[in-house]
Parts: structure tokens; C-alpha cells; sequence
């Protein structure tokens, strides 16, 4: 049983990214409540300058260094100042107190307003506040004030708003993954892993045991999966029923064809011998001319009998070969709905991804609605909340239409292929987008290998001609270079030049860069059930509908060139408009 590895890989991804925008949130949080805390401490610095430079600049106009100093050691006694510096007139230092500035020089020029240094890692920030004196009415600055705080007292005020900052990020974030494992468990994990064990459990002989019930009451996309495999496998035993009988068919037409040839040979050889006889008869018995002309006679009769028993033999064959190309065309449908059934298998697979990525994406809001919506009830709903719950609801609400853009992409280029390969109506086509339709449902088949398709045509080039032909002509060889001309290779390229004739016909060069086949493969080519895969499955009818697509349905011309070694190319020439009196394969 192999690892399903999906839900946990978007788990991973879901988790990592909340993770990571969960750690960058609470940072820029938490810088922003250190620099909140040291404005705070800015603006008490500035209020205490305030309350205390009157004592001061009367302290030092009096020249009471005592009083002064006094007045230095209450401030420090504050709990957001570490350091004060108290200067005269003259820039000398009258006090300076505070350990934090013991030991560190700290110049002091005049017309500063802020200081800024370094101690260790402690970051020191101080303000310089003039000291003016009124005297007479004239002011005069006796000196000024420093003082001085550091980043030790801002991250004591936020030391317990940065816990409970971490707490909260931690708790939500493990409830969150709580949530998101159980639901992708529920919901994704468990029916994955049910599917997959049920698929692996396929028998070819065994159809009917073989359908997928995965139990699930939600009408969700595993459960439409589950209804399309299903049903897949009722038109698989169909198409199998079909066949044998088509087979049993066939072989019943070849006993007969064999009955019909022994008797023929038979007849003939009897009637030989006859012959021989009444020409011995005649050469032996030429006195009895009137006895050997009524045994002659006799002998016409004979010979018309046999004559008349020989048409109807001959018709008998001809009803016989009727049957074998009914078997044919049985066989050559059921050819291209299996091709078809490989087409809605790979097609199911590359929806089934971005429609899970935008459930994903769905789940994960509708937690967060009712996360917000708890909130809003308790009243504890924060502007900041709502702001990261819009944004994360825009980038979800962005990935889901994403996704189901995509989904409804490759949805629409499946059907009208489909639609096109089971219909054989004429209808106009604007041949540039058509192909690339085709090569887009056909990408299932390339996606896990490194082979290119490159397409030069015209935009511009309109036919009208039953879209089903070209769809299936375009799926037809680019399935046989990748099953037979691409082999052991890693680096396949094929390039489809359309061009528009002077003539009304379109002209399609296809040419890949494979192995190629040889003069006596190439001269069977279109051969029907000629293939060089017999042993792995092949059936032989690839290129042979190619051929019959081509000729009897849009009156072209096919041509291919091949040396081995040196890739195949085929090409194409068909009218613009296919004529409405043609004969459909």
C-alpha cells in the first residue's frame, strides 16, 4: 500500500505558512510595543523635566550645589531614569549619578537634544533639557539637565505583555493545528487513503466487485470521483461485452468462410474429374457420337448446376466479408472509446487537485468565520483581529477562485474534446485554439515526463469539418509517439506546423523526434491491426483510423516518411470545408 502523502503535504504547507506569518505578526508586535513603551518613557522623562527644572535652575543660580544634587538624587530615585548629569553655564558637570553611566564617556555638545550610545547590548537614550532662568525679566540658561534611561527599563514595562504576546501566538497556533489535523484527517486523509486501497484492488475480471464505495454522506468531489470511476467501469464491462461478442462474431464468419472454401474446392475438383472423364470418354467412344452427345449434354447440365451452386456460394462469401467489416468497425469503436476512457482517467486526476487545494482553502475560512465570529460575540474582537481576518479571508477566498478557475479550465477544454470524439457533426472550428485544446486534455499523459509539443498555426484559420475527425487524428499520433516513438526516451519533441494553402486545404505537418521505423514497418504503417506492441497490448488500429479519419472522412491526403533513428513525419493536406455528401468511418 503506498504512502498517501497529500493532505499531509498541504497540512505541512497550511501550518508552516500560518507558522511563519504567526511569528512575523507577533515580532512586529512586539516592536511595536517596545517602541510604544519607550515613547512612554520619552514623554515622563520630558513631564519630569518639567516638575523639576524650576528647583533646579533656582538651585544652581543660587550656586546650592547641595540642594541641587539633592534635587539630581530624587530624580534618580524615579523608576524610569537610570543616569542624570546636572552642568553649569560653562558645560562643567556638577553631578553626575547613576550606575549605568559610570565608567562610559559621554560627550555632551551644546544645541544636543538627544544622546544615543551603547553599553554591551544595552542601548542608553537620553535627553538634554536647557535650564532658563528669568532674571529682571531677561532669561538666562544657569546650565542644563541629562537624563538618562535605557532599553532594560522598556522591556521591563513589556516584559509581561511580551509573555502573554508569545502565549497567546503558541495556544491559538496549537488549537489551530488541532483543528485543521482532525478536519484534514475527517475529511481528506481517511477517504484518500479508502479510494486508493479500493483502486488498488482493481481486477479486469472482476468489474463488478472491482466499484469503489466509499461510505462518504457528504456530496462532495471524492464522492463524484467515486460515481465516475464507477460508472467508468459499467462502460468498460460494456465495451468488453461488445468486443467478444465481436470476436465470437468473427470467428464464427472465418468457420464459415473455411466451410464454404472445402466445399468450393470440392465442387470444382468433382466437376473436373467429370470433365476429364467425358473428354476420355469422347476420344474413346467417337463411333458413338449420338450416345456421347447426350452424355456431353448430360455433362452441361452438370456443369450448370455446379455454376449455380458456386454463385450462390459466392454470395455466401460476400455476406461473409460484410460481417467481417462490421466486426471491423466494431472493433475500431470500440478502439476510440477506450482512447477516450484514458482521456476522462488522466483529465479526473489534474481537476481532482485544484479542487481539493480549494476545499482546503474553504475549510480553513469557514474555522476562521467562526473563530471571529466567537469573538465578536465576547466582545474581545480587536481591530487588529478583524484587519488580519479580512486579509487572510481575501488571499483565501483568492486561492479558491483560483483553483476553481483552473478546475473549470481544464473542464471545458475535456468536454468539448469529449463531446467532439463521440460526435461525428460538422461544425466550425477555429483550428489555432482547437489544438491547443487538444494538446491541454492530452496533458495527463505528459506530465510526469519531460516531452514537449510545439504548435505554429495561424490564428486566424477557420474550418468546418467534423471537430471529432481532427480531435482524434491529433490524439491518434500524439499517443503513438509517445507510446512507440518516445520509448527509453527522456527529452521527446514534436512540432505540428498548420498552414493554410492557396488551394482551400490546410496543410498539417507532424513530426516527432523518436526512434522512427524502418522502410518495412513504414510500408505497413496503415495497415489495420499492425502494430510493433502485439505483446503489450496493442491492438493495431491507432494509425489505421488515422488513415480512414483522413481519407474517407475529410477527403485528404496522408502521407508519412520515417528512417529509423530519425523520427517520424506525417502529412497532412485537407479541404478547409469537408464536403456534407461524405461518408462518415
Amino acid at each position: 500500500m503506498k504512502k498517501i502523502s497529500l493532505s499531509r503535504k498541504l497540512l505541512t504547507k497550511v501550518l508552516t505558512i500560518y507558522i511563519g506569518l504567526t511569528v512575523v505578526i507577533t515580532a512586529v508586535q512586539i516592536v511595536s510595543e517596545y517602541y510604544l513603551a519607550k515613547n512612554h518613557i520619552e514623554n515622563e522623562l520630558k513631564t519630569l523635566q518639567k516638575t523639576f527644572s524650576g528647583s533646579l535652575t533656582r538651585a544652581i543660580w543660587e550656586l546650592n550645589v547641595q540642594q541641587s544634587s539633592t534635587i539630581a538624587t530624587g530624580l534618580l530615585a524615579m523608576p524610569s531614569i537610570e543616569g542624570v548629569i546636572l552642568r553649569d553655564e560653562s558645560n562643567e558637570i556638577i553631578t553626575k549619578l547613576g550606575q549605568i553611566i559610570d565608567g562610559v564617556e559621554i560627550p555632551i555638545e551644546p544645541g544636543d537634544e538627544q544622546i544615543l550610545i551603547n553599553k554591551g547590548n544595552v542601548e542608553i537614550f537620553g535627553y538634554v533639557y536647557p535650564l532658563i532662568f528669568e532674571f529682571s525679566g531677561r532669561p538666562i540658561q544657569v546650565g542644563d539637565v541629562t537624563l538618562f534611561s535605557s532599553s532594560n527599563i522598556v522591556i521591563e514595562r513589556i516584559e509581561v505583555a511580551l509573555y502573554l504576546l508569545v502565549f497567546k501566538a503558541l495556544l491559538i497556533t496549537t488549537i489551530l493545528f488541532i483543528i485543521i489535523l482532525v478536519t484534514f484527517k475527517r475529511l481528506l486523509s481517511q477517504p484518500l487513503y479508502e479510494l486508493t486501497e479500493q483502486i488498488e484492488n482493481f481486477d479486469i475480471e472482476r468489474l463488478e466487485q472491482s466499484k469503489i464505495e466509499l461510505g462518504l454522506v457528504d456530496q462532495n468531489e471524492l464522492v463524484v470521483l467515486q460515481d465516475a470511476y464507477n460508472s467508468l467501469l459499467d462502460r468498460i464491462a460494456g465495451y468488453s461485452k461488445q468486443l467478444e461478442n465481436a470476436h465470437k462474431d468473427l470467428i464464427e464468419a472465418n468457420n464459415k468462410l473455411d466451410d464454404q472454401n472445402l466445399m468450393l474446392e470440392q465442387e470444382v475438383a468433382k466437376k473436373t474429374a467429370n470433365l476429364s472423364r467425358v473428354m476420355l470418354d469422347l476420344e474413346s467412344q467417337k463411333k458413338e457420337l449420338e450416345k456421347s452427345q447426350k452424355e456431353l449434354k448430360a455433362g452441361m447440365n452438370v456443369k450448370n448446376k455446379a455454376e449455380e451452386a458456386l454463385m450462390g456460394k459466392h454470395k455466401e462469401l460476400e455476406q461473409s466479408m460484410e460481417e467481417l467489416k462490421s466486426a471491423q468497425v466494431q472493433l475500431v469503436e470500440s478502439e476510440k472509446m477506450a482512447s477516450l476512457g484514458g482521456l476522462v482517467a488522466g483529465i479526473a486526476h489534474d481537476v481532482n487537485t485544484p479542487i481539493g487545494i480549494s476545499v482546503t482553502a474553504s475549510s480553513y475560512l469557514t474555522e476562521q468565520i467562526k473563530v471571529i465570529n466567537e469573538k465578536y460575540q465576547d466582545k474581545t474582537l480587536s481591530p487588529k483581529s478583524l484587519e488580519r481576518f479580512i486579509n487572510e479571508a481575501n488571499e483565501s477566498i483568492k486561492l479558491i477562485t483560483t483553483n476553481l478557475k483552473r478546475a473549470s479550465d481544464l473542464v471545458a477544454s475535456f468536454k468539448q474534446i469529449a463531446v467532439d470524439q463521440a460526435s461525428e457533426a460538422i461544425r466550425n472550428i477555429e483550428l489555432h485554439n482547437y489544438t491547443h485544446d487538444i494538446v491541454n486534455s492530452l496533458k495527463p499523459h505528459l506530465k510526469k515526463t519531460q516531452h514537449t509539443i510545439e504548435i505554429s498555426c495561424p490564428k486566424d484559420l477557420n474550418m468546418r469539418c467534423p471537430a471529432g475527425a481532427i480531435s482524434q487524428i491529433f490524439t491518434n499520433l500524439i499517443m503513438n509517439s509517445l507510446i512507440h516513438g518516445f520509448e527509453k526516451m527522456r527529452q521527446g519533441q514534436i512540432k505540428i506546423a498548420i498552414t493554410e494553402e492557396a488551394d482551400e486545404t490546410v496543410k498539417i505537418v507532424y513530426r516527432d523526434n523518436g526512434k522512427g521505423v524502418s522502410r518495412d514497418v513504414l510500408s505497413k504503417l496503415f495497415d489495420p491491426f499492425f502494430t510493433t506492441k502485439r505483446e503489450k497490448g496493442g491492438s493495431g488500429l491507432g494509425t489505421h483510423i488515422t488513415y480512414n479519419l483522413v481519407k474517407q472522412t475529410l477527403h485528404g491526403q496522408l502521407v508519412a516518411e520515417s528512417e529509423l533513428g530519425h523520427g517520424l513525419t506525417y502529412i497532412i493536406t485537407i479541404p478547409k470545408v469537408t464536403p456534407v455528401e461524405q461518408d462518415v468511418l
